[in-house]
């Protein structure tokens, strides 16, 4: 067994659990989105090897979404596939990146670009590694449940969207999170259908994510994934799935939330991201959008002068 750890999960995670678990080797790389990519894979690659790891062997992968995406879709493709297990220890990784089975890691600026669907063994939540994270990890990942509240549930949307980040009741809202996705994952395991509601505020959003990765004002997903929503709901609002006052609500409590980020001007160059975004279809740029707090809809057309429109409201919002 091996347990594989980034530089922050290594000094704040793992000693947590390291007294229950069994003999096992420890693999550190570094943290963070940039090491998301084959050369971060090669380093897990050529450490299991150097450890002697057969198709038996178990990878327990104690981390994030980037930690979580990359060790998961190395195992899967060590030796055409090893058990792993995953211990999500930030919120967006509990409520989202290590539910559903997705694996992938970055190529050039395309983020998870190349990728599989294959389920852990198991993965183990524990609210208790949210005390060692910053509140700017735990902001990231709320974006992530106000998602799954805007396309599945009104109701709770209305609960939290009266509180403060600090406020939020963090062990009611992950349980919520990870039945809903898992709802929807066990219905639609492959995305070719309902699941794709999970990607509401991820065609801007990956876009936005990706213009920064490699620059010096790198974004969380979750920041950039709140750019998404209220672009994305700007276009429901557009295309008459949603009403004026439902978008003014998301927009004024995500605003409330998140800092702005300074867009390229133009867009041009996130619009050209967004032509490659794996949900598209042929030339058409296709996004989940709600159609009223609390459904979606999926595979919508959207065209390039929509998307520059809501992009101009998203600034607006922060004028």
């Amino acid at each position: 067994m091996a347990v594989l750890t980034d530089s922050n999960t290594y000094t704040y995670c793992y000693p947590l659990i390291q007294s229950t678990l069994p003999p096992h080797v420890i693999l550190t790389i570094p943290a963070g989105e940039e090491h998301k990519n084959l050369e971060g894979c090669q380093r897990v690659w050529e450490k299991l090897t150097e450890h002697q790891f057969d198709r038996h062997s178990l990878l327990l992968v104690l981390g994030g979404g980037v930690l979580g995406d990359l060790g998961g879709f190395c195992a899967a493709t060590f030796k055409r596939g090893i058990d792993f297990v995953l211990m999500p220890t930030t919120l967006l990784a509990q409520v989202d990146a290590s539910i559903g089975g997705k694996l992938g890691i970055d190529f050039h600026e395309f983020k998870n670009h190349i990728g599989i669907f294959c389920q852990p063994v198991a993965t183990l939540i524990c609210p208790a590694f949210l005390t060692t994270l910053p509140e700017r990890e735990l902001r990231s990942g709320f974006a992530e449940i106000i998602k799954h509240c805007l396309i599945s549930d009104k109701k709770m949307w209305d609960a939290i969207k009266v509180k403060s980040l600090q406020e939020q009741d963090w062990r009611s809202l992950i349980p919520h999170s990870v039945a809903f996705k898992k709802q929807v994952i066990e219905t639609d395991p492959r995305e070719k259908g309902l699941r794709k509601i999970l990607n509401f505020g991820h065609t801007v959003g990956h876009a936005v994510e990706s213009y920064f990765l490699n620059s010096d004002n790198r974004l969380f997903h979750g920041e950039a994934i709140a750019v998404g929503m209220i672009a994305e709901a700007a276009i429901a609002e557009a295309k008459k799935m949603i009403s004026r006052t439902e978008l003014l609500a998301i927009s004024s409590y995500v605003k409330h939330i998140y800092p702005k980020v300074v867009l390229p001007s133009g867009f041009d160059d996130l619009i050209k991201l967004m032509a490659q975004d794996k949900k598209n279809k042929g030339n058409k740029i296709l996004m989940a959008l709600i159609t009223g707090i609390g459904q979606a809809h999926w595979d919508v057309e959207v065209s390039p002068e929509e998307i520059v429109d809501s992009l101009n409201y998203y600034q607006l919002v922060y004028t």
